[in-house]
């Protein structure tokens, strides 16, 4: 792990970004609720701030972090036959939260694959990145068509 000992705590948020894509009927069984394993969007989300907190443990030189929040939205996306997913992380620390952000999007992207799967086994989660991050010694980054949506 990197020593970041004699690092100052600043402040820090990441957002990251991604989807699952699915044919169009698996996408309205999902918003209609009529998922057989339940409500995706609440189980998702559960599943992506659960994961965030855990991520030290699954990515092998990420720092344990105390995290202030974690927020994680999954929303439909009728015209893409997609859920978007959208996850912020904050932390006041001597490290980034990048890694919580992406791992909270990976985690709800992979339990709504598996929450439909029974239905649609060609789900595709896809373009999850970072899409924000500021706070820390490199500042702000922004993607070029970041947009604070629910910051």
């Amino acid at each position: 792990m990197v020593d970041v000992g004699a690092k100052a705590a600043t402040e820090r948020t990441a957002v990251a970004r991604g989807a699952v894509y699915m044919q169009p009927e698996t996408l309205a069984l999902v918003m209609e609720g009529n998922i057989k394993k339940g409500d995706v969007f609440t189980i998702a989300q559960l599943a992506g701030i659960m994961g965030a907190k855990k991520t030290s443990d699954l990515i092998p030189l990420c720092h344990p972090l105390a995290l202030n929040q974690v927020k994680v939205e999954c929303k439909p996306n009728v015209e893409k036959s997609c859920i978007e997913i959208e996850s912020i992380a904050r932390v006041s620390g001597k490290t980034g939260v990048e890694m919580e952000a992406l791992t909270a999007v990976t985690v709800a992207g992979l339990t709504i694959y598996d929450m439909a799967k029974a239905v649609d086994r060609e789900m595709q989660i896809s373009d999850v990145r970072l899409v924000y991050k500021v706070g820390g010694k490199s500042g702000e980054f922004r993607a070029d068509d970041f947009q604070a949506e629910s910051q």
